[in-house]
């Protein structure tokens, strides 16, 4: 903002000077008439018309260059403001990130921003335009005619009663509007976002039905915002008409009278117009700023958000190891009914492959996500090095924590620059080498355009299991001293899966192995194993001394073993009939 400073008190200057000149050139017109046209004064029409014209230019130069400034004023701000909260949200933890839906970040960035926008703009052109019309042709025309100003004591009171109802009756209908827009956002999000579902479950009619309540409910709002506002211009139009009629009628008298001239009285119709119109339009600034304190509200509470997890004073900047601790852990989501992670004490030795498995809502994602901070904890220490993860400076932590999500995103760009998320300087021979250990570099080389083959938003070109082997790629590029899998090889064919898990053993044999799984063959070959239930630790130990110790584990074995069993029958079985089929 600071750069725009000079713009942004530059602008109200020279709009000053607009309207000083406009509202002395009606005064000017009206001495011509009385002292050059209506004597034939010659002389005096030229000397004061050429002064009248002079004017006019220097209020145009003047009216130009406010406008100029504050449009470039306003559009400076709005880059600072946008670029200053999609920086908030970057530092946000993903428990700030609860407090807000995407759909409602979206709205705050663009239109919201876009609204503060035009009101910035009218708050240094036109709203101190208004105020200053009325105050100069008010003391303007004491000076013509202080019995005629009379009048527009008792006009001005009444409208601006008026005004106030319609624009405090609309104000509170302009915030359920945006509160409308979040809601059709997230229609469009959602929609967008899950058009392959939609489509295969037939949803598209409900889906159109959907949009329709969401817009619906805006039109509704807004139109009924719109009715009140448009009662703006038939108010004014009869009240100007009101006023110039009884402009007319008094002046008429005076002129009989004597007591006022042709000249002044045409300088009081433009004092009145000035007067009037300054007025709607304070209204209209007001209807303006109305809506776009709505939109500034919500803006600030981004703004106004702190971050929950921040860097520590004086931080540690070096990660001795990949040994994790977690003593005594507990850890509960913002509005949860009970704990997440309930007294969770373990130990991860550096270099080790650890598997993590458990039923649905055991707390196996908000476990690993604790150790890059992610979140943090409600009580008790996650360590990882020896140190508390809260010690850390937030990049040498997430530097030394790679972590792969089930639902990992792809982002526009070619493959190579996707892959160098982990890295920026990785050479080509480093991104070859780690999709090569995550089995990707075999279906990379056939495509037309190996590494510079072009990735669709979100990756929509690839399927499930190419995206996630690419996210594995590029948390291996990372070099990380921990690398946490959740579920990320959950779309990889069993053999692919162990190729790339043979990979990670043999050739990052230092690094600490995380990995979250729903299918025991997967971390079967892992030095611990984890099992959770209920956001406790329900067992540790190897594959074999779970299923000698731990009945969760025994269960879940013997489960997916009969679910492979009936796999297998069914396949011989359709090859059976198959073969009948051809005899």
């Amino acid at each position: 903002m600071r750069e725009y400073k000079w713009m942004s008190l530059l602008s109200p200057v020279l709009v000053a000077i607009e309207v000083m000149l406009e509202t002395y050139i009606p005064f000017l017109m009206g001495n011509i008439i009385d002292y050059g046209i209506t004597p034939g004064n010659l002389a005096y029409i030229q000397k004061w018309g050429l002064v009248l014209v002079g004017l006019a230019v220097v209020s145009l130069v003047a009216g130009s260059g406010a406008s100029w400034f504050s449009s470039h004023a306003a559009a400076g701000f709005a880059q600072n403001l946008r670029h200053d909260e999609f920086a908030q949200v970057q530092k946000f933890s993903f428990a700030n990130i609860e407090h807000f839906s995407t759909a409602s970040v979206v709205t705050r960035l663009t239109t919201d921003i876009t609204n503060v926008q035009q009101a910035y703009q009218i708050s240094i052109r036109i709203a101190f335009r208004a105020p200053l019309m009325f105050i100069f042709s008010m003391v303007m025309s004491f000076r013509v005619s202080p019995q005629m100003a009379g009048i527009f004591a008792i006009v001005v009171p009444i409208l601006a009663v008026i005004l106030y109802f319609i624009i405090h009756t609309a104000y509170p209908l302009f915030s359920r509007v945006f509160r409308r827009y979040d809601i059709l956002n997230r229609v469009v999000n959602e929609n967008l976002r899950g058009i392959r579902v939609i489509k295969t479950f037939d949803r598209q009619e409900e889906e159109i039905n959907k949009f329709k309540d969401a817009s619906n409910g805006i039109f509704t709002i807004f139109s009924k915002a719109q009715r009140l506002m448009a009662m703006n211009a038939p108010v004014m139009t009869f009240m100007i008409n009101t006023t110039m009629l009884l402009v007319s009628w008094v002046g008429a008298q005076m002129i009989v009278g004597k007591t006022l001239e042709t000249g002044q009285l045409v300088s009081l119709f433009s004092y009145t117009m000035s007067i009037l119109f300054s007025l709607m339009m304070l209204s209209n600034i007001i209807t303006m700023l109305s809506v776009s304190q709505a939109s500034a509200n919500r803006i600030a509470a981004i703004l106004r958000e702190q971050p929950s997890i921040v860097n520590p004073d004086n931080p540690i900047t070096t990660v001795k190891d990949g040994s994790v601790d977690f003593a005594d852990v507990s850890m509960s989501y913002l509005h949860a009914s009970h704990p997440s992670l309930n007294d969770v004490s373990l130990h991860i030795a550096p270099g080790t492959f650890v598997g993590i498995i458990g039923g649905t809502g055991s707390g196996k994602s908000t476990l690993v996500s604790l150790i890059p901070r992610l979140y943090d904890v409600s009580s008790g220490t996650v360590s990882v090095g020896g140190t508390d993860v809260r010690r850390y400076d937030l990049r040498t932590l997430r530097d030394a924590v790679a972590m792969v999500l089930q639902n990992n995103n792809l982002f526009s760009g070619t493959i190579a620059e996707n892959l160098r998320w982990g890295d920026a300087n990785a050479t080509d021979a480093e991104v070859q080498k780690a999709a090569a250990m995550a089995q990707a570099d075999g279906f990379v080389q056939e495509m037309p355009k190996k590494y510079d083959t072009y990735i669709e938003q979100g990756g929509s070109n690839v399927s499930g299991g190419q995206k996630q082997r690419l996210t594995i790629a590029r948390a291996l590029l990372k070099k990380p001293k921990i690398l946490i899998l959740d579920d990320s090889t959950s779309a990889v064919d069993t053999e692919t899966e162990g190729k790339i898990m043979t990979a990670l053993r043999t050739e990052l044999p230092n690094m600490t192995k995380i990995m979250i799984s729903q299918r025991i063959t997967s971390i079967a070959q892992a030095d611990q194993i984890i099992v959770l239930n209920n956001g406790q630790i329900n067992g540790i130990g190897t594959h074999e001394e779970l299923l000698k110790s731990n009945a969760i584990y025994k269960e879940l074995n013997e489960s997916q073993q009969k679910d492979e069993q009936d796999t297998i029958k069914d396949t011989e079985g359709d090859d059976s009939d198959a073969s009948d089929a051809g005899k």
